[in-house]
């Protein structure tokens, strides 16, 4: 298996009102040496914003705002703007987020060209409520994994299918780096898999794009939870990295046990031309809550991946701890690439 090395801890909650609670989840961008750091940001009442400090090499912290570098603007985010994701296409950073109001929880995008200022664009995903999400995933429903109804069938239970004002979750958004046959990749999840949406703009993610997109949800789907350790749901983490033998995806997989949801990183490598094709996925995590930070937090027994950087060989991942800090694990990637190439993983290559 793959060595892991758990480099500890190097951002935590402050005495800053805006991140008292909690400094996880961080977006990554990588610029040579430097690293910066987009994350999550907790006051007390669990409201997030989006604070920003840049390291030299992996782990050292030279800068770090004292106020948030995204705030709360609109009432999509009344709550927070949460657990981003960064990438950036040409000349222009993109940055998806969790925007929550309180109840529902979707993914919105912002812009930047500097990453000082960012334009936000709103919520791209499907905004529809749970009635609506019933019919239209109605045409492919003999093909998905049961648990596509489990939010579907809970609220129904409450009488709100139908109520506006309760939508269908969409999280985890995170845009591929790179163009893939002319066209943007993003990565979501609706609950409880990951899926892949193609398209030529950000503006082209309409009402009609998305009824379109869960009227076959089944063919858009790279990832589902399997009988076993990420048996409950999965999300994708940082932004598929580029390598010679395909995109490695870093993402992370829950396990329901008797104490509670217990969230692992876990890692697949997809084809480099059609990520919906499956190279070879590892069955066991390649790192889980083990130490203190990770076991003991403001949710206990979380490790959660959303970036990486890259020095040399050695792959830096940047995870949230506990829901309380960010902190680092490093591994080599050619020994990763190698275990994922091992004739056991790759016997399960599949296309959906």
């Amino acid at each position: 298996m793959v060595k892991i090395n758990k480099l500890g801890i190097i951002l935590s909650p402050t005495e800053n009102e805006f991140e008292n609670n909690g400094a996880l989840n961080p977006g990554i961008y990588q610029d040579g040496n430097i690293v910066h750091i987009l994350y999550r940001a907790v006051k007390d009442g669990n409201v997030s914003t989006v604070g920003y400090a840049k390291a030299e090499g992996a782990m050292n912290i030279i800068e770090r705002r004292e106020k948030p570098l995204i705030d709360i603007e609109f009432e999509y985010e009344s709550h927070g703007v949460e657990d981003v994701r960064l990438v950036k296409i040409e000349d222009v950073y993109y940055l998806t987020y969790t925007a929550y109001d309180g109840v529902n929880a979707m993914g919105a995008l912002a812009t930047s060209k500097d990453l000082i200022t960012f334009e936000k664009h709103g919520i791209i995903t499907p905004r529809i409520n749970f009635e609506t999400y019933k019919k239209q995933i109605a045409k492919c429903s003999d093909k998905l994994n049961p648990k596509y109804h489990d939010y579907e069938k809970l609220f129904d239970g409450r009488g709100l299918n139908g109520d506006d004002s309760v939508m269908v979750r969409d999280k985890d958004l995170v845009f591929f780096p790179k163009k893939i046959n002319g066209k943007f990749a993003m990565l979501h999840r609706i609950w409880c898999g990951i899926q892949i949406a193609y398209f030529d703009k950000w503006e082209d993610l309409t009402d009609e794009y998305w009824k379109d997109h869960m009227e076959n949800l089944a063919d858009n789907i790279i990832l589902d939870p399997k009988e076993g350790i990420d048996i409950h749901y999965i999300g994708a983490g940082g932004a598929p990295i580029e390598t010679e033998d395909g995109w490695l995806l870093i993402y992370h997989g829950v396990q329901k046990t008797k104490k509670g949801n217990v969230y692992h990183a876990k890692v697949a490598l997809l084809d480099i031309n059609d990520p919906k094709i499956i190279i070879s996925e590892l069955d066991t995590p390649i790192f889980s809550p083990t130490e203190t930070w990770e076991l003991d937090g403001v949710v206990n027994d979380v490790v959660f991946p959303t970036g990486h950087s890259l020095f040399g060989d050695d792959l830096y991942v940047y995870y949230g701890a506990a829901d309380k800090h960010t902190a680092v694990a490093q591994l080599n990637i050619n020994e990763l690439l190698a275990e994922l190439k091992n004739d056991k993983w790759n016997k399960r290559k599949f296309n959906r």
